[in-house]
């Protein structure tokens, strides 16, 4: 499959000039944040999460109001919102073991009637020129591929090198031994989304740094990239097998899809169309490998 996806992406005409390249680093820079945060909640055995896009556009649209105060801190606001209001979500999921898709969906309706209550269904406009640093490139790269690249690796570090990272992959793996073995569940669980919520709300940031403003409508479809991105990079969907790194790989194969459909004029229903058949093939294979082990 990646040496089919490989021929046809250097086959299509434009596809490995500066300007598409840069432009796919950048489109995987803002899905790869969020997918790297819902591989945590993945890895944890709660499956996912359909609120992320949501909370990327909360994320901007806090970000984007706090600059009046100063560019850092609405980056603290930003992120300490998107942080705190997955977190949230975690304590319910984890605490009180309410079902993480009802869960998530009840948050997106909160999230999506507040801030349209709040702001009238207007988007906000960055005030300042700051943010440039935020948009620009550094040593040839975009800035935004950076912020991917160390997000990655904290994250992958986590995963693998800290206790937390073990009972991450404990609890997505079993979660009665993981409570046997005295591994505190809900503050796992919490502790997961908290990671997803943090990398979802930079993401947002580093979106609505790029466009100069923030709505509700910044991250549409991002929650559903992510999902495809985890999956295709071979996170088990039940939880407890994976890594970052399968993650960016998931990141690469969906972004590159849709750089190859956008240049052959495909429209984004058929970029929608192509990311749910992707998720619908890997879950089949998935299900059939686990019915023949």
């Amino acid at each position: 499959m990646l040496l089919i996806l490989t021929v046809g992406a250097l086959a299509t005409p434009g596809f490995i000039s500066t300007p598409s390249l840069a432009a796919l680093l950048t489109s995987i820079s803002f899905i790869g944040c969020v997918a790297v945060g819902m591989t945590f909640i993945t890895l944890s055995g709660n499956i996912m999460s359909l609120c992320l896009g949501a909370t990327l556009s909360a994320s901007s649209l806090i970000f984007m109001a706090g600059l009046s105060f100063g560019v850092g801190p609405a980056l603290a606001l930003g992120l300490g919102f998107g942080t705190l209001f997955t977190a949230a979500q975690g304590l319910l999921v984890g605490y009180l073991r309410a079902n993480p898709i009802i869960v998530s969906i009840a948050a997106l309706a909160l999230l999506v009637g507040s801030a349209d209550y709040l702001t009238g269904g207007q988007r906000i406009y960055s005030p300042e020129d700051s943010l440039v640093p935020l948009t620009g490139t550094l040593w040839g790269m975009p800035v935004e591929a950076l912020f991917l690249l160390a997000s990655a690796v904290i994250g992958q570090i986590i995963l693998s090198y800290t206790r937390f990272g073990r009972h991450i992959h404990m609890v997505g793996s079993n979660l009665k031994a993981a409570r046997a073995a005295g591994v505190s569940i809900w503050r796992t669980v919490t502790g997961s989304y908290l990671l997803a919520g943090f990398f979802t709300a930079l993401a947002g940031i580093l979106l609505s740094a790029r466009y100069g403003s923030g709505d509700m409508e910044l991250g549409v479809g991002y929650d559903y990239d992510a999902i495809a991105a985890v999956l295709v990079g071979g996170t088990a969907i039940h939880g407890g097998e994976g890594s970052v790194m399968r993650t960016l790989l998931g990141v690469a194969v969906i972004s590159a899809i849709q750089v190859v459909l956008l240049l052959y004029g495909f429209s984004q229903q058929m970029q929608y169309l192509m990311t749910g058949l992707i998720v619908l093939t890997v879950i089949m294979l998935h299900s059939l490998g686990e019915r023949h082990s």
